[in-house]
């Protein structure tokens, strides 16, 4: 996982055109598969496989995927670098989803970018499509010890498709065993695929953040790097891509297409990595001298007197056995209550008109193991599968919001599309292993179309003339309305007061639209022409004829869904001729 050489420097000078965190946080969920600590609480092990220095993993592409060129455009800041669509939201998604579950690691996505620049082009050339997968997997080579450190299979060809050895797989080049322990689901699918540039982002942010790190300590991301991959060289490059994202700006390219060249390649020369250093057997200093041979004891001599015969002992009192004193008990510390679960206050459905704001705010509680709220708990709420043309918080399709005393959170400043469509908003809380998450599924429905017509003044006509340039606007939530079909026609109250068209008498001495045949019929409905792109109709021109009765009539212009404007329309005598 050392960086790819063949594309270390040359990065070209792209186009910013992505809005900031507008598209983050698809689905986003933060979670580690359960295991005995999680990101905050434990770091990976010095000997882990993916904290060693494992080469270059040999993921070449073509020149033009390894830099990919953008037209440049008069928005682009020099020095941009272009990163695809979907990888850049992936990075941004992540940092979010980090920061939420993590506050104090300060992870910024331009880190991750850098990885996952040089583990494999932001998996470009793979077919990476709009989801976070990839047309083509992204393994690195086996790592069977030859040129490579050697770890031998740990998930039983579940992700890289070799049952005797390990290799890195996906974008972020995880090796399997790792991912078994951090890997994530950062596209709220429920599954936790390193080969998904959405999890696999969230699952490097979370590794990378592990034991507590503060990113911003400089000391803190040397050693996250290195935990990452064991090479200097590794750190350096990702560190200089890093910056070069932090102070050169990104440009959002599109998704590079599927290449055909193999993955990876595994002929050719491979780096050695340097073998360990073997310990060197010192002697010990300042040795302790042989001991001299002891001299043979001199054998004492027999004594004349015997001894007297000692006297017979008495029997001892048998003593009391002492009474075992009891062991005091050790008091058990309860464990400390966890985040167990999150409900939905009030109803799952929630619905506005389009372009208008949600009225109540969608609002969820979070319990602990106890069944105690969850105060001051992290709630990530998103919107996703969005078709009523960008339902909003603000400017972001996410909000991030804590739980108060009673562990409710509130999700307020909810904002409708444009059009009538369907959403869902997923709110997320992280615990210290699990997540938990809710669903509100939205409605939009169609904002009422209003008529309008273009200027206040009398429609007049007399009789003989005919009367045109008559111009409406249709307008929703404010926007004007493309498209919009309407009938035009007279009409009169009938004894209800209800509007009718008029009846065939009336019709035979009112005005009429022309029609048929070179306009030789007369008519008292029309279908004018659609709404253009600024939502303005004009009305077909509208004829008197010499023996039309003067007065006033009544124009309705109405909608399929039952809107309708009524124009008055005033037809005077012509003047008498003049003597």
């Amino acid at each position: 996982m050392k960086p790819l050489h063949r594309h270390l420097v040359n990065t070209s000078r792209k186009v910013l055109c992505t809005a900031a965190l507008a598209a983050s946080l698809t689905t986003a969920a933060v979670a580690t598969t359960p295991s005995t600590a999680d990101a905050g609480e434990s770091e990976p092990s010095p000997d882990s496989p993916q904290a060693t220095d494992r080469g270059d993993a040999r993921l070449d592409l073509p020149a033009p995927v390894a830099d990919p060129q953008v037209p440049p455009t008069t928005t682009a800041p020099g020095g941009a670098s272009g990163i695809p669509g979907t990888a850049l939201d992936a990075y941004k998604r992540a940092e979010l989803s980090v920061a939420a579950a993590l506050p104090g690691c300060k992870l910024p996505w331009q880190l991750l970018a850098g990885i996952g620049r040089v583990e494999s082009v932001h998996a470009s050339g793979y077919g990476l499509k709009p989801d976070g997968s990839t047309d083509k997997p992204i393994r690195g080579p086996r790592l069977d010890g030859n040129g490579f450190a050697e770890v031998r299979d740990t998930d039983q060809g579940e992700w890289d498709a070799d049952t005797s050895y390990d290799r890195a797989v996906g974008p972020m080049q995880f090796i399997p065993s790792t991912w078994k322990k951090w890997g994530a689901d950062g596209n709220g699918d429920t599954k936790r695929d390193p080969n998904n540039i959405y999890d696999a982002a969230l699952g490097a942010g979370l590794y990378l953040c592990a034991g507590d790190r503060d990113l911003s300590d400089p000391a803190a991301l040397d050693r996250a790097i290195l935990s990452y991959n064991n090479s200097r060289e590794y750190v350096n490059t990702v560190l200089g891509y890093m910056k070069q994202y932090k102070d050169g700006g990104v440009s959002e390219i599109p998704n590079p297409p599927v290449g055909n060249y193999p993955t990876p390649p595994v002929t050719g020369t491979l780096p050695t990595p340097t073998p360990p250093r073997q310990p060197v057997t010192r002697p010990t200093p300042n040795p302790t001298p042989a001991p001299s041979k002891p001299a043979t004891p001199t054998t004492p001599a027999k004594p004349t007197t015997p001894p007297a015969e000692p006297s017979k002992p008495t029997t001892p009192t048998t003593p009391t056995t002492p009474t075992t004193p009891t062991t005091p008990t050790t008091p058990t510390t309860p464990p400390a209550a966890t985040l167990a679960k999150v409900e939905l206050v009030g109803a799952s459905g929630i619905t506005a008109e389009a372009g208008s704001a949600f009225t109540a705010a969608p609002k969820v509680k979070a319990l602990l193991s106890d069944g105690k709220p969850a105060k001051n708990q992290v709630v990530v709420f998103v919107v996703g599968d969005d078709t009523t043309g960008a339902t909003r918080f603000g400017t972001s399709d996410s909000l991030v919001v804590r739980t108060d005393d009673q562990g409710i959170a509130a999700a307020p400043g909810l904002k409708a599309g444009l059009k009538a469509g369907t959403f869902t908003l997923r709110a997320t809380a992280y615990g210290s292993v699990n997540e938990y998450t809710v669903t509100f599924k939205g409605t939009v429905t169609a904002a009422p179309v209003v008529l309008a017509r273009k200027g206040t003044e009398q429609l007049d006509v007399v009789v003989g003339k005919s009367l045109t340039g008559v111009e409406l606007f249709a307008t929703a939530a404010g926007q004007p309305v493309t498209g919009l079909k309407t009938t035009a026609g007279l009409v009169e109250k009938d004894e209800a007061g209800k509007w009718q068209p008029v009846k065939p008498e009336a019709a035979a001495k009112g005005p009429y639209f022309k029609g048929g045949k070179e306009g030789a019929e007369k008519l008292t409905v029309i279908e004018p022409a659609a709404t253009g792109a600024d939502g303005k109709l004009v009305l077909p021109e509208l004829f008197t004829a010499p023996e039309t009765l003067p007065g006033t009539y009544h124009l309705r212009i109405l909608t399929a869904e039952g809107v309708a404007l009524v124009l008055e329309v005033k037809v005077t005598a012509a003047p008498a001729p003049q003597a």
